[in-house]
């Protein structure tokens, strides 16, 4: 009696540690499946938000017959070719990335007859590092759309520090009191929300909003 209620209490034993691993085996794929299923959520938002923008823009060269319009149809072209095809892998070259940032100042700047006023810093070292494709771009769009960026005694400043490990990014820009578009918070809120699943306890957001300027400073650990 005593060996087979030894046996009988090892045996309940091993049946509940097997099915306690197995139940969390299959909570950990739901959680990773869910997480996926939100990031790619959180991406298809991201991209038709930007090319909205773009074509506002777009049509408001056409529309004023500007002889900017070409070049920027010809621009959107070469940052959809980056949204579509290289921003589909997890991760992508910080170069890139820069790169996709300076090529939509420099779509931006073919709205405005003098250019817009925008002051681009790089500093440090940015070779072979990885990060999340387009998790830079809503802070420059943000400026861009809430901001004044005709005003070359107030430009928008874009500062990018790195090294191996750290990224600093940041956009100052002068409020446009004018502009009250309720939906602007919609690139910000869905950059915060990837920042949250994929560098969760790897970054930092600052956010310093005053009368006259607003200003976004990410911090992330590579």
């Amino acid at each position: 009696m005593f060996s087979a209620g030894f046996f009988l209490v090892c045996s309940c034993i091993i049946k509940f540690a097997v099915d306690w691993f197995s139940n969390e085996r299959i909570q950990r794929n739901l959680e990773s499946e869910k997480k996926d299923m939100e990031l790619q959520f959180l991406k298809s938002q991201l991209n038709p938000h930007f090319l909205f923008n773009s074509l506002n823009n777009i049509y408001s060269l056409a529309y004023q017959k500007s002889d900017k319009t070409a070049d920027a149809i010809l621009k959107l072209s070469e940052i959809m070719r980056y949204m579509i095809y290289e921003s589909n892998d997890s991760w992508v070259s910080l170069d890139k990335e820069v790169e996709y940032v300076q090529s939509y100042v420099e779509l931006q700047k073919l709205r405005f007859k003098d250019g817009a006023a925008v002051e681009i810093s790089i500093n440090g070292e940015i070779d072979g590092q990885k990060i999340v494709p387009l998790i830079l771009i809503s802070f420059v769009e943000n400026a861009f759309k809430h901001g004044v960026a005709n005003d070359a005694e107030d430009p928008i400043k874009i500062n990018i520090i790195a090294n191996q490990k750290i990224l600093h990014f940041s956009v100052t820009n002068k409020k446009n009191t004018t502009n009250k578009d309720a939906l602007g918070g919609v690139g910000l809120n869905n950059v915060e929300r990837r920042l949250q699943l994929l560098y969760p306890e790897r970054y930092k957001l600052n956010i310093v909003n005053t009368p006259t300027h607003y200003t976004t400073e990410l911090m992330l650990d590579l």
